[in-house]
């Protein structure tokens, strides 16, 4: 690939993944170290979390962009996640924001995308109240800071918390690390299951600036699926080839399936849902997912609140999103990753994830470019290649001045049918939807 006066650009890499370092091969350029003068890295957690580290000092110059944004654990960690989207939604509410209606039992109607959740030890007294509301319910316990599907399990009794905790005597928890700081959130124990078994979808989710928020949606996500039938019985809450769709869990299973990896494509999926159920019905479901995602990016983007993400000119954020539907076509958010999975199980999977790459480059840096932080980040139609744009604020605030209340066109406007038979308050966020 040809740059302005014969330069290359110089690449780092934490990772020996052929996904990426291939990509960076293929346009020419040159592989430094991470303590060299580089213009674009790809960059494990701990390492961004050095660089930006008070302690360092170390600024970031023009020619140079990052793949994390620094406090990107705001979204990712499980228990920020959550507190981040209650917060979003109580400021909302306080504001008086239709966005914040709730319904006569008190939940949410256009928020009401994460599971009941608590963390733990903090919110004991809290989830005990809640679990004797209904005792019959199952709950799931994931350790917040790990991922893979790593530390989680199912309980459906209050016997079995107190025996995970380490002072059950006295019906209390002593003082954890953030190590030991658990999220437990209602078990969707309806999930929509095809043959028989529950999967979940991957969606991966590029966000290049949080203020303004400017996100991008990749068509090529997919859906992964248990290798065993759904059961709902208490007998199998510890079997989580049942429950947990994680790719380095099932792959140990016995019915793992190698050749296709339990996997479907999105658009598999998506035609699957609109022969059983009807097209109406599967776009208003992608409708939904991307309205949670905007808003959970939202939820840690606003200005001035305290879970806020720092925006850095420097910074771009792959997210893998993971989401649950029930049998009532519902998503739930489950949780977001800071660094999904780049290993390849299958050939199909390798091609996915070279591509995904090689369009999250494309974004970042304009082909044939070098780097520069001070480009404004709206690429080409083009240059977008397997992404649609899922929201730009910027744009949708210049489209809110100037469209009547139900004018939309393609790439403006927000998805979602009058509720109630009132106006959508949705129709009035300012979104910029595909």
């Amino acid at each position: 690939m040809a740059y302005p006066n014969g330069a290359r650009l110089k690449f780092a890499c934490d990772m020996d993944k052929s996904v990426l370092v291939n990509n960076f091969e293929k346009r020419g350029w040159v592989s430094v170290g991470a303590d060299e003068d580089w213009n674009f890295y790809w960059a494990t957690v701990q390492s961004v979390r050095n660089i930006f580290s008070v302690e360092n000092g170390y600024r970031l110059a023009d020619d140079q962009v990052i793949n994390h944004f620094p406090n990107h654990y705001e979204l990712t960690r499980k228990d920020l996640m959550v507190k981040n989207i209650k917060r979003y939604r109580k400021d909302l509410d306080k504001e008086g924001n239709p966005l914040a209606e709730k319904d006569e039992t008190g939940h949410y109607i256009h928020l009401d995308f994460v599971p009941v959740t608590f963390m733990l030890p903090a919110d004991y007294n809290l989830f005990v109240e809640e679990f004797r509301k209904n005792p019959s319910s199952t709950w799931i316990m994931k350790p917040c800071g790990k991922a893979r599907g790593i530390g989680i399990f199912l309980i459906n009794r209050l016997s079995q918390l107190k025996k995970w905790s380490r002072d059950s005597k006295t019906n209390t928890f002593t003082a954890p690390s953030s190590k030991d700081t658990y999220v437990i959130s209602r078990y969707i124990d309806n999930p929509l299951l095809i043959g028989g078994k529950k999967f979940d979808l991957r969606l991966y989710v590029l966000v290049t600036s949080f203020r303004p928020l400017k996100c991008y949606m990749y068509q090529l996500g997919f859906s992964r699926f248990c290798s065993v039938k759904y059961n709902a019985n208490v007998n199998e809450l510890d079997n989580m080839f049942v429950h947990l769709t994680n790719v380095s869990i099932q792959k140990h299973g016995e019915d793992y399936n190698a050749i296709h990896g339990g996997k479907w494509t999105v658009h598999n999926l998506r035609v699957f849902l609109e022969g059983t159920r009807g097209k109406e019905v599967s776009d208003k479901l992608f409708d939904e997912i991307n309205w949670l995602t905007v808003h959970s990016l939202k939820a840690v983007s606003a200005t001035g609140t305290k879970g806020a993400i720092a925006n850095d000119r420097h910074c771009f954020e792959t997210y893998g999103y993971d989401i649950i539907i029930d049998d009532n076509m519902k998503p739930w958010l489950i949780e977001v990753n800071a660094s999904p999975s780049l290993t390849s199980t299958t050939a199909a999977d390798r091609i996915m994830k070279y591509k995904l790459i090689s369009d999250v480059i494309n974004i970042v840096i304009p082909p044939g470019e070098m780097v520069d932080v001070k480009w404004n980040k709206v690429p080409t139609k083009e240059n977008l290649g397997h992404f649609d744009l899922l929201y730009d604020e910027e744009l949708a605030q210049s489209d809110l001045l100037q469209m009547p209340e139900n004018k939309s066109r393609v790439g403006t406007g927000a998805p979602g049918a009058n509720v109630r038979g009132k106006v959508d308050p949705r129709k009035v966020t300012g979104a910029t939807w595909k």
